[in-house]
């Protein structure tokens, strides 16, 4: 398992566009991917999951994968989630 710790940067944070992106990422890979938020964890591939944990910008969120791309999959989504323009991607 390989995982990592996120400052989100986004005015946004997790919420609507940023948390699509994040979600849309998460999916391309094969792994088992969760983030954390706080005392919440979510599925990184599910929009209704990623969204209720509230992450907001500040919130340090830990990325979890496992699978055969897990230390790609963490540090592409470690990229985005410390971008401070996730919605553009």
């Amino acid at each position: 398992m390989t995982s990592n710790d996120v400052t989100l940067q986004d005015e946004a944070g997790l919420h609507a566009r940023p948390a699509a992106q994040f979600v849309k990422m998460a999916n391309s890979f094969s792994s088992t991917i969760t983030v954390q938020a706080g005392d919440k964890t979510a599925n990184a591939k599910s929009i209704m999951k990623v969204l209720q944990l509230g992450a907001h910008k500040g919130t340090t969120i830990t990325i979890s994968a496992e699978g055969a791309d897990e230390a790609e999959a963490v540090a592409a989504l470690s990229a985005l989630a410390s971008s401070g323009d996730i919605a553009a991607e």
